[in-house]
């Protein structure tokens, strides 16, 4: 539930202009998330959610998880496609098999997306482990990569 709202505040403040958690409370009870402003606050937090001037001459948050997503987008879609062979998942593992030797770098390029449900990555010669918060996320997770290499 927390990684849907997560993600959901994150789709949110990327879409419309918020200027307050109160605003941000409305909009995710809108959605069918229900919550209180302290887990908002602290959902902002880990999310590194941060306000803006936006192009209105008005304040709006943002979040630096959106701009390292972006920043690393284009790298990881390539070194996706060049390299990874499979991706699957069980439980809260996702399991990725690259070509030999690139594993590392698969993997580096996850970890600095810096994901909120991602615990940690370990990489060998030819396959990475992704160690996720829950089953929800390694599915969302390995569903994302399998997008991608199509």
């Amino acid at each position: 539930m927390k990684t849907k709202r997560q993600a959901k505040l994150l789709e949110i403040i990327t879409n419309q202009e918020i200027e307050t958690q109160e605003q941000l409370q409305k909009a995710l009870a809108n959605e069918g998330f229900s919550t209180t402003q302290a887990t908002i606050s602290r959902d902002m937090k880990e999310l590194r959610v941060y306000k803006e001037l936006s192009a209105n001459g008005k304040h709006r948050y943002a979040s630096s998880m959106q701009e390292t997503a972006s920043t690393f987008s284009g790298r990881l879609h390539k070194i996706f496609r060049e390299c990874v062979t499979s991706v699957d998942s069980a439980q809260n593992l996702v399991v990725i098999k690259t070509l030999p030797g690139l594993a590392h770098g698969a993997g580096s390029a996850i970890d600095g997306m810096e994901l909120p449900y991602l615990l940690g990555t370990l990489a060998g010669d030819d396959t990475t482990l992704l160690i996720m918060r829950d089953t929800a996320s390694a599915s969302s997770l390995c569903a994302e990569i399998k997008k991608m290499l199509d």
